[in-house]
């Protein structure tokens, strides 16, 4: 694959997945209270799952190199959002908030790998029953 494919898919993908970043996480911030930072757990949480579901479905298949560079470097890579856990972390802690800070933390982290393996081995099981 040239040089210039590789970097048209992950600008393709990369920028949708932004764009589904933002919606998701505008949509999570209106809803649920603003005193902690719903929106980034809820795109870390469901792209984590995103990644597992994909990577299982495309296990044991030939999936061209380029649908994989879009979907898991391209779209999840900026679909999920590390910085934005981490400033969120940080913030917390600037406005005194510990404790909320500390539940971020772990809830990114513990759900983030938590729903990556559940989602790969939950289509696992379906795909041998």
């Amino acid at each position: 694959m040239n040089q210039l494919k590789v970097f048209l898919l992950l600008i393709a993908g990369g920028s949708s997945g932004t764009l589904l970043r933002y919606l998701v996480y505008q949509t999570a911030d209106r809803y649920l209270n603003n005193s902690f930072p719903w929106g980034t757990l809820t795109v870390n949480v469901v792209g984590s799952l995103l990644i597992g579901v994909l990577w299982s479905l495309m296990d044991k298949t030939n999936v061209p190199p380029a649908t994989r560079l879009f979907l898991f470097i391209g779209f999840l890579g900026s679909f999920t959002t590390f910085s934005s856990f981490a400033f969120d972390s940080l913030n917390l802690v600037h406005q005194g908030a510990f404790k909320l800070a500390m539940l971020n933390i772990l809830l990114n982290n513990v759900l983030g790998i938590g729903f990556c393996f559940a989602g790969y081995y939950t289509v696992k099981l379906i795909q041998y029953h």
